[in-house]
Parts: structure tokens; C-alpha cells; sequence
């Protein structure tokens, strides 16, 4: 999770949130040339702009947002773990989280709700390089693996680990805060956990490390959805409207992204030029898949209460939540393009 990469990137946060145009949050609409009315909308992301946010960088660059009347600003934290605070208390539209934060969020209190889900799948994976011979879990007995020291990620590899046969007591885990490749690269570890497969994984196999990569859904971790958008609980139904055509907007954005994926990566790449053209290019695409549910019939953004139900009670199974979460309120597929978007 992009959790993992707080600190390391910090440089380029500021110059992303330049290039991204994030504005103040003001009045809530202007005008335009000939009289036409839009909203402001304040979109927080997770963190800079990359490959995750193809399909909001499709929209908002090919004018998707303003056709439907909507004023997109992109706000890049200094923080992952901030965008989920901020829609709670009221100071953006709409955030870019994570499946987990969001259920931490709401055992805080916070009146959060993911509204749609922006990549799919589980990006978080296993990955290991060099002559460690690590290809399984297996392999990891009497091996170091780092990890962010996040607890969900310790509870990930715990699970991996027992689902493998592997006694846990046999593995360390050590805490490499957000230098996750730099500790493998220089054999600090063996192993980490935490970096995504398509953008770290990419980066190691461009680099000709030939890295082995397992997303941790292949390895004994229920399904997730990596990122999701949410939006404050309270304020809903006063923004359903803009909520929903923002949300339309997106949709498109992916669906135009996989029609061509090399133009989605050339204004990914205008959007943030502190982005690697290669690396971009490839790793726009091999996410584009990870933007649609697996369901075909289900439309862009679909959120699975049985996959969030499965998650959520790992969660409570595993000590991360005092209690089991109630699904029918974390989340809603209500704001969501029609069927098979």
C-alpha cells in the first residue's frame, strides 16, 4: 500500500501537487466563458500522481469532468494516511483510501464510506530478487522480510506464512519503514512486503532483476480493493448529484485508458513529469485490467459486500478491528454507472 512509500517520495509530492493543480478548496462553483455554471470538486489522492490514477487522469485531461459541469482539483498530501481524515471532517469531496484504512477509519468514529472502487484487485505483494532463492513462501524459513510496520502488512505475512506451513517464529519480519526496494536491493533483507506489482514489480523487471512477485491474494489473503474513493458519510446526500457524475466521469476515464493505453500514459506522464516514460508506459499497461471487476457484468467501481465482508471479518480474525465489521455501511454501489460500465 502507498502507505509504504510515504517519506521516500517527499520531494516529489511537492512538485506533483504543482503540476497536478491543486488549488485552494473556495467557493463550490464559478462561471465560465458564455455564462456556463460548474462545481468546484476537491479530489484528495492517496499520493502523487502514477499509474493507480490513470482513469482520473484520463478524465480530467480529456475534459470528461468539465463536460459533465464539474471543476476537478487534485490535492496530493504529504501523508497517505491524511485523505481519509480530511473527507471525514469536511475538507474534500472525495478521497483516494485504502479497503483496510477504511475500516480502521470507521471503528475510529469517523463517518466515512467507500463509494467506489479505483483499482480492484490486491497490489500489494511478496517480492524478492537476487540469489536468495526465494519463488514460494516457502523459500522463507530462516529469511528476513521487511515491511512498513504497518499492522495489517505484519497480519499479511503471518497469514502467508501459516497458509505455507512456514512456522512465523522462523521468518523475521523487520520494520524498514518506507524503504522497501532499497533494503532489498542492497540485501539489508530477503524479502519485503508492501510494494505494488505494478509499479515496484515493474520497475525491478525493467531493471532486469528478474524479481519474483506474488500479490498477496495469491497467497492465502482474502481479496481487496487496493484503492477505493470515499466520501463522507454525512454530506452524501447533499453532493449525490456531483458525487455521481464525478464518478461517471472516472469511468469513462478507464474506459477510454484501455482503449489506449499508450495515450493514457502519455497524459499521465503531462499530468506529473517527474514520472519515468518507460516505466509508465508499462506499468499503465498492466494496471488498466486491475480498474474493472473481474464480474464483467458488474459496472466500473462495483464494491462486493462479500469480498468486503470477508475482508473486514480476516481483520477482526486477526486482532486489526475490536469488532466485526458492519459491511451494509461502509460502503455503496448507489453512486455508480449503470451495469457493465
Amino acid at each position: 500500500m502507498r502507505l509504504t512509500l510515504a517519506k521516500t517520495l517527499a520531494s516529489l509530492a511537492v512538485a506533483a501537487a504543482l503540476i497536478g493543480g491543486a488549488t485552494a478548496c473556495g467557493e463550490k462553483s464559478e462561471s465560465l466563458a458564455g455564462g456556463t455554471r460548474v462545481d468546484n470538486f476537491d479530489l484528495t489522492l492517496d499520493w502523487f500522481t502514477n499509474p493507480d490514477h490513470v482513469a482520473i487522469i484520463e478524465a480530467q485531461e480529456q475534459g470528461y469532468f468539465r463536460d459533465v459541469g464539474l471543476q476537478v482539483n487534485r490535492h496530493v498530501p504529504s501523508d497517505p494516511a491524511a485523505p481519509i481524515k480530511q473527507v471525514a471532517a469536511g475538507r474534500t469531496d472525495l478521497a483516494i483510501s485504502y479497503e483496510p484504512e477504511v475500516f480502521l477509519a470507521r471503528e475510529q468514529g469517523l463517518p466515512v464510506v467507500a463509494v467506489a472502487a479505483l483499482v480492484q484487485r490486491p497490489l500489494t505483494s511478496l517480492m524478492a530478487i537476487g540469489k536468495k532463492n526465494i519463488h514460494s513462501p516457502r523459500d522463507l524459513a530462516g529469511k528476513r522480510v521487511g515491511t512498513a510496520g504497518i499492522p495489517y502488512q505484519s497480519a499479511y505475512l503471518r497469514t502467508i506464512l501459516e497458509r505455507a506451513n512456514v512456522k512465523p517464529s522462523s521468518v523475521k519480519e523487520t520494520n524498514i519503514s518506507t524503504s522497501l526496494l532499497p533494503a532489498m536491493l542492497s540485501g539489508r533483507v530477503d524479502a519485503t512486503l508492501g510494494a505494488f506489482w505494478n509499479v515496484e514489480g515493474v520497475e525491478l523487471r525493467l531493471r532486469g532483476k528478474k524479481p519474483t512477485v506474488i500479490p498477496v491474494d495469491r497467497l492465502g489473503v482474502p481479496n481487496y480493493d487496493e484503492l477505493v474513493l470515499v466520501a463522507n458519510a454525512n454530506e452524501i446526500d447533499k453532493r449525490r448529484d456531483d458525487l455521481r457524475l464525478f464518478i461517471g466521469a472516472v469511468a469513462k476515464g478507464a474506459r477510454e485508458a484501455r482503449k489506449d493505453p499508450r495515450r493514457a500514459a502519455a497524459l499521465l506522464l503531462r499530468a506529473n513529469k517527474d514520472l519515468k516514460p518507460k516505466l509508465t508506459r508499462e506499468s499503465v499497461r498492466v494496471t488498466l485490467p486491475a480498474l474493472f471487476p473481474e464480474n464483467g457484468a458488474k459496472p466500473w467501481g462495483y464494491l462486493d459486500p462479500a469480498k468486503w465482508r470477508a475482508y473486514g471479518a480476516w481483520m477482526f480474525g486477526h486482532g486489526l478491528l475490536k469488532e466485526r465489521p458492519d459491511v451494509s455501511t461502509a460502503l455503496t454501489d448507489d453512486l455508480l454507472p449503470g451495469e457493465g460500465l
